[in-house]
């Protein structure tokens, strides 16, 4: 049965996954920044895995989020903000700042982080996983991505 025709309900959830770029970012920027962050989620965070897939073959794939990651975009202000809020919430979070797109390995990049102080910090992307109603007032004032 596929999934169009499958009977049972539709899964809801009471949590969200959400990541928050700054909008001044180039596109290939967007798409590797999206991706270190939800990474950092995924690891620290078990229950927002699903179970691996398998194709009508047998062939295994790893398993992926259970729920959707939901995109916003954003100014440098905005995202200072989120990252505030989100501390305040104690929300499970990731960050990229500015610094990492000039390393080029684990090392250097925890490195560069550890270098600026929590205020200083120039972000270009934050990730959160929470309650709807907690991500969503870390969001406040950013948009979906387009």
């Amino acid at each position: 049965m596929n999934a169009r025709t499958n009977p049972e309900p539709v899964i809801r959830f009471d949590t969200k996954i959400a990541v928050l770029l700054r909008e001044d970012l180039e596109p290939w920027q967007r798409l590797n920044v999206t991706a270190f962050l939800v990474s950092g989620l995924g690891s620290q965070v078990p229950e927002v895995i699903g179970e691996p897939y398998e194709d009508a073959d047998g062939v295994a794939y790893l398993p992926m989020f259970r729920q959707p990651v939901l995109v916003f975009e954003g100014t440098k202000e905005t995202l200072k903000a989120a990252h505030a809020r989100a501390l305040s919430r104690a929300l499970p979070r990731a960050l990229f700042t500015s610094d990492l797109f000039s390393t080029g390995n684990d090392r250097d990049n925890r490195a560069a982080v550890r270098a600026v102080g929590t205020a200083e910090l120039d972000l270009v992307g934050l990730a959160v996983h929470g309650p709807k109603n907690a991500v969503d007032k870390v969001l406040k004032g950013a948009r979906m991505h387009p």
